[in-house]
């Protein structure tokens, strides 16, 4: 259900007091990312200041994104919390709103044991909704071993798991452990999707995708049909993106970069702050060695009479890349 590139996308705010949510901008932002053709779409992830969002603010925000796709491509929302109650009331708002799935994130900071663990996700799993566990220690505190992923692949409603460890031996090891379930490994770092794709992960959840969606999609695409020397030299291409996404904390980079590109962005929420100046030079220089016809914002973002999101998008991908795009 869920393969492919699916950018974590960004929440754009105003500029204004109150930083409220931008609605128009994150709809214009979707259309952009589906004129591009991504395989699915992430709102309210760690990239969506999910942390900062109200109950009411995240579920619109969920709603704004099921609506916009239309059933295009999958929906998979992010409803973590570290209290599992709270993950249980957004899973449920997501699922009553329409999405595919919940991507929910590892508790953060409580540090649970193995069975307080198993008993959150499964607990989540048994809402009868399609439940990818996300895990990145960097950020909670705490490794989800590849044992603990394997027992809890067996529950009918745990998918997938979307894998930011960083380790390619952990992460070759729950593909290993998982391979007789219908369960999915989903790459949670841009810059090792490439080899998560060779050991068999179905795709990534995209924070550069954000940026340069059409290069990403392209990389996927070769690496999903075994032309892997292309999608090397996609990997290479995209690589100081993938880089510049991290100059300072996830999603300060990237709502700056979608803003110098001409997207809706806005400010980062407190206690996050807004990229310096040095940083923002340095990612400039970066978004400009991106080919224009690339960049966020320049692909056609609505329709053209007689024309169809997906034939904009093959007029889209030869210009970028001729007519090799095998």
């Amino acid at each position: 259900m869920f393969e492919g590139v699916l950018p974590a996308i960004i929440t754009p705010f105003k500029r204004n007091s109150a930083m409220d949510l931008d609605i128009q901008g994150l709809e214009r932002n979707i259309d952009f990312l589906l004129a591009c053709g991504i395989q699915g779409i992430v709102p309210c992830g760690s990239t969506g200041e999910s942390a900062t969002l109200t109950f009411a603010e995240h579920e619109k925000v969920i709603e704004i994104t099921v609506n916009k796709v239309n059933g295009k491509i999958p929906v998979l929302a992010g409803t973590g919390s570290n209290n599992t109650a709270e993950a249980i009331r957004l899973t449920k708002a997501a699922k009553d709103i329409g999405a595919d799935g919940a991507l929910v994130i590892s508790p953060y900071y409580n540090k649970p044991n193995r069975s307080g663990l198993i008993k959150h996700y499964t607990k989540l799993a048994d809402l009868d909704f399609p439940i990818v566990m996300y895990n990145v220690p960097g950020r909670t505190g705490q490794n989800i071993e590849p044992e603990l992923v394997a027992e809890l692949a067996g529950h009918p409603n745990i998918v997938a798991i979307k894998e930011a460890s960083g380790s390619i031996g952990q992460i070759s090891r729950i593909i290993e452990e998982t391979q007789d379930d219908d369960f999915a490994v989903i790459s949670g770092d841009d810059n090792i999707t490439l080899p998560i794709m060779a050991l068999g992960g179905s795709g990534v959840i995209s924070v550069a995708a954000n940026v340069d969606p059409l290069r990403m999609v392209a990389m996927y695409q070769a690496a999903k049909t075994g032309n892997y020397q292309k999608a090397l030299v996609l990997h290479y291409a995209l690589s100081p993106l993938f880089r510049s996404m991290f100059i300072d904390t996830n999603p300060i980079p990237v709502k700056k970069a979608v803003e110098i590109l001409g997207m809706a962005g806005g400010p980062v929420r407190l206690p996050l702050d807004e990229l310096d100046e040095k940083k923002t030079e340095q990612l400039k220089k970066i978004l400009g060695t991106i080919p224009k016809r690339n960049r966020a914002g320049h692909a056609p973002t609505q329709k053209k009479p007689g024309k169809t999101v997906a034939g904009i998008r093959k007029t889209i991908t030869k210009r970028l890349y001729g007519d090799n795009t095998t």
